[in-house]
């Protein structure tokens, strides 16, 4: 794809989730950041047909306590560092993703976020070769 082709997304966006009952999300993007974060404030790992899996509780709106709960299979887990220098092993999971007009699917660590600002982060491994980001812009994408 070229640097014409791909969409542009503004410092903050909107995403929506297929398989989280299309919940939306509203999202920083973190060029920082490799790899995309979601909240969530309890992850109970279980075993199910011979695979890892995590019973995740989510706050999906910014401000407010209403709680979804959702299943993912363990696609892996990593040590990841985080803005203070931290490192925290984390579940990833692989889940469909809708910003603007396209889905795609994008490894998520998980790690609660109740006291940060956003519910999620798009990292640079969602953002490299399907946005730019215009940092002075917000929602890009749509609504």
């Amino acid at each position: 794809m070229t640097e014409h082709s791909l969409g542009i997304v503004g410092w903050r966006e909107w995403g929506t989730f297929p398989d989280i009952g299309n919940e939306r999300v509203k999202i920083k993007v973190d060029t920082g950041a490799k790899t995309s974060c979601l909240h969530a404030f309890k992850i109970k790992p279980f075993q199910k047909n011979n695979q890892k899996w995590v019973r995740v509780w989510l706050h999906p709106d910014q401000d407010s306590d209403r709680e979804i709960i959702c299943e993912f299979t363990v696609f892996d887990r990593r040590d990841v560092s985080d803005s203070g220098g931290h490192v925290t092993k984390r579940y990833v999971i692989k889940t469909p993703i809708i910003i603007g007009e396209q889905l795609f699917d994008i490894e998520l660590t998980l790690t609660n976020r109740d006291h940060m600002k956003f519910r999620m982060l798009l990292g640079r491994r969602a953002l490299q070769g399907r946005f730019l980001v215009n940092s002075a812009e917000s929602f890009l994408a749509g609504e």
